[in-house]
């Protein structure tokens, strides 16, 4: 397993679950990890190192979890020492490290999508803007760990926005290029698919949460909580996505020559008529959504991961009917500037159905448990209902101590609003 976070622990999590006899090495891994797995301190962008672990252990299968390490090639490198690899090679990861390289594709495939422009210089990004209604987003094209999107009431938040990216370098190489596109209005969704390149399987959609604080306000952050089921999937809806988004992108990715095999990921935006349109694309697992779907998919996941390393006909994959929503804990000064270093406490006994994933976490030399990141924790809530499994979560989330801990109780909120269960934001 590669990479550090909470996606990982969650993935170790639920590969250990279904088949308690397997052996995990994950690079680098967390203090979470550390629990189910072998941690072996190479960091998820070291690919030589990666490379000469992967020579000396010839793992039966490899799972690459960020986007960091696909984009620049480890799966190609590994693939090229015949070992089996789940996870996208560099070209296919496109599709999330070249947000204008996927609006292209998607263009190709007729896929449902905001209508934009991309631009590589401010010049031209603040003349579209200018004559641009509002509202509008603002996107840097390459990787920005979940933050690069920034959705502008006005075409002078998008000037901001632009000048930030591509002036100030707020988020590096990231946001050398931008993608400057219309507002779609609707309700988002994560989709995300395991697929061969041709086959797929579809996971249960969750819904994830943006905003740092309740209410969907504060600053954007790579995530603070999601939630499974939503109700907006519909049998309808996933067959909207299968034949309009999944499938031509796939198709259009093969005639391409970087046919995609890994798990795609749509972020969607369901409109008012109950229709997909793709907001962007993911080459991988998403977090928080692997921490709140994994626990709901029962059986057939290490199945489907080795179908795709292998070329193996994709099995079925088993999902629970129970709901699950999970809560990020969050170190002071996330997003910009985490603080790191404090000591945690878990409480021997949790709520029942809950389950804490490790993402920003150590243990150091004393043994002592700290933070050592921006999203620190996630307590996941399993139950029959979605009321259930909020509360679940949400009391979790309260139990953990560390100092300074950001969380949201609210998370699920759109869902508690259509149900009449549950509970909104705090006041």
């Amino acid at each position: 397993m590669v990479g550090a976070g909470g996606r990982e622990h969650a993935l170790c999590w639920a590969l250990r679950r279904d088949h308690p006899g397997i052996t995990l090495l994950t690079a680098p891994g967390n203090a979470g990890t550390a629990e189910l797995s072998t941690n072996v301190a190479i960091g998820a962008e070291s690919i030589p190192e990666l490379v000469a672990l992967a020579d000396m252990e010839r793992p039966d299968l490899v799972v690459i979890g960020p986007e960091a390490p696909l984009a620049l090639g480890l799966a190609d490198r590994l693939r090229e020492r015949k070992l089996a690899v789940f996870g996208p090679g560099a070209a296919a990861a496109r599709i999330e490290a070249s947000k204008a390289w996927a609006k292209e594709v998607m263009a190709a495939a007729e896929v449902p999508t905001a209508a934009s422009r991309t631009f590589g210089n401010l010049r031209d990004a603040l003349g579209y803007i200018d004559a641009h209604p509002e509202p509008l987003v603002v996107k840097a094209s390459g990787l920005a760990a979940g933050k690069g999107a920034v959705v502008c009431a006005t075409r002078a938040e998008a000037r901001q926005a632009a000048e930030a990216m591509q002036v100030e370098g707020e988020l590096g190489e990231a946001g050398a290029v931008v993608v400057i596109e219309a507002f779609l209005e609707g309700e988002e969704l994560s989709l995300l698919a395991i697929t061969d390149g041709r086959d797929l399987r579809l996971l249960p959609a969750a819904q994830d949460h943006k905003r740092l604080e309740e209410g969907d306000r504060g600053p954007n952050t790579g995530g603070m909580g999601a939630y499974s089921p939503v109700s907006l999937e519909t049998a309808t809806l996933l067959t909207k996505a299968r034949s309009r988004v999944f499938e031509p992108t796939l198709e259009e990715l093969a005639r391409r020559g970087t046919p995609f095999t890994g798990v795609l990921y749509a972020g969607l935006m369901v409109d008012h008529a109950g229709d997909p349109w793709v907001v962007e694309f993911n080459c991988r697992f998403g977090d928080p959504e692997t921490q709140v779907i994994l626990p709901r998919v029962t059986e057939g996941l290490l199945g489907a991961l080795e179908a795709c390393a292998t070329g193996a006909p994709l099995p079925r994959l088993t999902v629970s009917e129970d709901a699950a929503v999970t809560t990020v804990l969050a170190a002071p000064g996330y997003p910009s500037r985490p603080v790191k270093g404090a000591a945690i406490t878990i409480p021997d006994i949790m709520p029942n159905g809950s389950f804490v994933f490790h993402a920003g976490t150590a243990r150091g030399a004393d043994g002592v448990l700290r933070t050592a990141g921006g999203r620190v924790l996630a307590v996941t809530g399993v139950a029959e209902t979605f009321a259930e499994a909020q509360a679940t979560s949400r009391e979790g989330a309260a139990l953990i101590e560390f100092e300074g801990k950001q969380y949201r109780g609210d998370i699920g909120w759109r869902e508690a609003k259509r149900s009449g269960t549950g509970s909104g934001p705090r006041r």
